[in-house]
């Protein structure tokens, strides 16, 4: 296969090391500067959110990275909080445990993410659903912004989240893997284990996690009751690796209990109401959810002479159950299986060509078990055919592109409640033709120049649907209409990157135009008495924003690097007050500045400047960073009948160090130490849902505030075995 050198653009420059880590089975890191500089013609990187595995040098749509070593290094309560900060991407948050992600001011069900091969199906469509993946066991992670419906079919609009595995080790190794955090705001504890083999091609990764918190607190206030959560999870990974290729079968578990923050207030003191319990207790109390996901995934790739073949299949159980009045008794109940497939070629490379080709789907079944209704039980079948092709065309430019044919299958059952129709039997079928063609001109070692178009679909979710229940984790009722049509989205994207020893830049512009886009709207009536009632309805939207980045390495060890995100999302045709899209992500400007005072290389610059680290020195790669988030004011809201409320800007300081500890020349140990919102500022995110809980008598403040000052201490221990 044809050679090709690749410069990295600059999504995010802290992230230019990503898969070179993942790679290198987590040998010696390299600092930043080396990486940045020594890895300019980096051949290894590749993104598989394209056709095949493509490398970042020739990928015509939005890529961001996310290295093992930034993983391990942030802190977090979950993986979607954990990526967050990266360029682009937002979460919706509802408490401590559950975040759900944003890519250019789109989420929920337009956002695919990938975990163990396949899509993770688990309820994404409620606001306090999140993603049932352990943290601990995420490798890296690679984000694809913009629609990726050519290769993920319907819901990959906004984009596609891919949780990657560690690699599996090399011939003849066997290590494990011992990590611990806590973090002193919600008194998080949390511990992973891990041991992993390779021996004559048979690989095996096993894994267990375990994870508490008790209630988080912020300046007004104080602890948050329901906020709470427990989180345990396991894995186990057996498989061969041999030269015809891989088979590999995984298993995972993962149990989530989180509370569920209601926002009640004292109506004389204003202060939140504990319905039992201490807040700082680890202890569930009521109301919470029980969440657990079980997932088997059977993953193959066969090396063939023109090329390889990759079958995957996985099934997936998801439990969700709401306890309100009794810990005993559940009153809602979802239960859904997923059976998901996928079976694609790719060629290997000939006179510049690349082709893949494929057929993918799944089918779900979802069942009510409690007393409780807010969807009705219902089945989906959906298939999609796709190919796609790269040309290139010399050393400079990659021409890529492709189509894809979905067709999705939605039934729900009918039920009858004390004599009325909570909800009507009905079928329903959508069709979807999607494609994208882009380009990329390497117009020289240090300029990138990126074109591509592409039309994105997805189908209305059964939520949207059929929707006629209170939705707890929400705090209102919703209601679907069965009328809804499919959304399709046509977006551009045009990207220009730069890359020196000293100054790196990247700028990503974007314009979406999507038909039928679904959202909810409060309507004046209460159904039910104590909730607001939203329903679903859709118009025609655009969205037009774009990330710039700028990274200034004027010396060896000093990094100074800056994003900044900007989405406008608007209702096409409507008077102000519905003339925005609801819950868009604040403009975001990210800024930090680190310093890595001991580096041990082998690389030239390294050498130059060794009178700086001997060789005996106890650590290795520390560094210390100060880092600052800047959330600007969002005036750009659904006013109308209070849907959502304008939320001021803040700004939120970080300290972080970090370093490995060696003993003998031998890394024994990494320690990480973050103090994220540093000066206790008491804020709301724009994409908080709790935002909206009830106000304050006594401050007339609304809502719940987010975490205050929190510290993380976090100890990796590497064993070899």
């Amino acid at each position: 296969m044809k050679k090709r050198y690749i410069i990295l653009p600059l999504l995010c420059v802290c992230t230019a090391m990503a898969a070179q880590d993942n790679i290198e089975n987590h040998h010696h890191a390299e600092d930043s500067t080396d990486v940045f500089y020594r890895h300019l013609n980096l051949n290894e990187v590749t993104v598989t959110g394209v056709t095949g595995n493509t490398k970042l040098k020739f990928a015509t749509a939005p890529v961001s990275i996310v290295s093992p070593q930034l993983l391990r290094s942030t802190a977090s309560t979950n993986i979607i909080d954990a990526i967050a900060r990266q360029p682009g991407v937002s979460q919706l948050t509802t408490g401590g445990s559950i975040s759900k992600p944003i890519i250019r001011g789109l989420g929920y069900n337009r956002v695919v993410v990938l975990s163990e091969g396949v899509r993770q199906e688990g309820q994404q469509w409620g606001d306090e659903h999140g993603v049932e993946v352990d943290g601990s066991s995420v490798g890296s992670v690679e984000i694809l912004k913009g629609p990726a419906s050519l290769m993920y079919g319907s819901d990959a609009m906004a984009g596609v989240v891919i949780l990657h595995a560690q690699p599996t080790l090399a011939e003849g190794e066997i290590q494990a893997n011992v990590s611990t955090e806590y973090q002193t705001n919600n008194g998080l504890f949390g511990y992973s284990l891990q041991i992993a083999g390779n021996q004559q091609g048979f690989v095996w990764d096993a894994r267990y996690s375990d994870k508490m918190a008790h209630a988080y607190k912020n300046k007004y206030d104080g602890y948050v009751p329901g906020s709470q959560f427990r989180e345990r999870a396991g894995r186990l990974m057996l498989g061969i690796n041999k030269s015809w290729g891989h088979s590999r079968l995984t298993w995972t578990a993962y149990h989530l209990t989180p509370g569920i923050v209601e926002g009640e207030r004292d109506e004389m003191t204003g202060e939140l109401v504990c319905s039992s319990g201490s807040p700082t207790s680890y202890s569930k109390s009521l109301p919470f959810q029980q969440v657990k996901h079980y997932k088997a995934v059977w993953d193959n790739s066969f090396n063939l002479p023109s090329g390889y073949l990759k079958a995957i299949i996985g099934y997936q159980q998801n439990r969700r159950q709401e306890f309100e009045e009794s810990a005993d008794d559940y009153e809602l109940y979802f239960k859904l299986h997923t059976l998901t497939y996928d079976l694609r070629y790719i060629t290997n490379e000939w006179d510049g060509w690349t082709l893949s080709t494929g057929i993918g789907g799944m089918y779900q079944q979802s069942g009510n078990e409690g007393e409780e209704y807010l969807i009705p039980d219902y089945r989906l079948f959906d298939f999609g055919l796709y190919a796609t092709a790269t040309k290139s065309l010399g050393e400079r430019w990659t021409l890529s592109g492709g189509v894809r044919y979905d067709h999705r299958r939605l039934h729900g059952d009918a039920l009858e409640e004390v004599g009325a129709m909570r909800f009507t039997d009905f079928t329903r079928h959508f069709n979807g033709m999607t494609g994208s063609v882009g380009a990329v001109c390497n117009i020289n070692d240090h300029f990138n120049l990126r074109l591509n178009l592409a039309r994105g679909f997805r189908t209305p979710n059964m939520s949207e649907l059929a929707s006629n229940g209170v939705h707890e984790g929400s705090i209102r009722y919703e209601l679907g209409s069965q009328e809804l049509k499919a959304e399709y989205s046509l977006q551009a994207d045009l990207g220009i990157d730069f890359t020196s020893p000293y100054v790196s830049a990247q700028l990503a512009l974007f314009a979406n135009r999507i038909d039928n886009y679904i959202f909810t709207h409060r309507l004046q009536e209460e159904i039910e008495p104590g909730y607001l009632t939203y329903a679903y309805t859709q118009g025609d939207a655009r969205l037009l924003g774009f990330e710039a980045g700028f990274d200034f390495h004027p010396i060896h060890a000093v990094h100074f690097s800056n994003t900044f995100s900007y989405v406008d999302a608007q209702l096409m045709h409507q008077p102000e007050e519905t003339k925005y899209l609801p819950f868009t992500p604040a403009p975001r400007w990210s800024s930090e500045l680190k310093w890595e005072l001991f580096h041990h290389s082998h690389s030239t610059i390294a050498h130059h400047h060794s009178h700086l680290a001997p060789r005996t020195s106890f650590f290795n790669n520390l560094y210390v960073a100060a880092g600052l988030d800047c959330y600007l004011r969002q005036t750009h809201i659904y006013s109308a009948d209070d849907t959502e409320t304008e939320t001021p800007g803040y700004a939120l300081l970080s300290l972080s160090a970090g370093t490995d500890i060696q003993l003998k020349g031998k890394k024994v140990a990494e320690l990480y130490v973050t103090a994220d919102n540093l000066l206790n500022h008491a804020y709301q995110s724009h994409l908080s849902r709790l935002k909206y809980a009830d106000e304050n008598v006594v401050t007339g403040r609304r809502g719940v505030y987010n975490m205050g000052r929190n510290i993380t201490f976090k100890l990796v221990v590497p064993i070899k075995l």
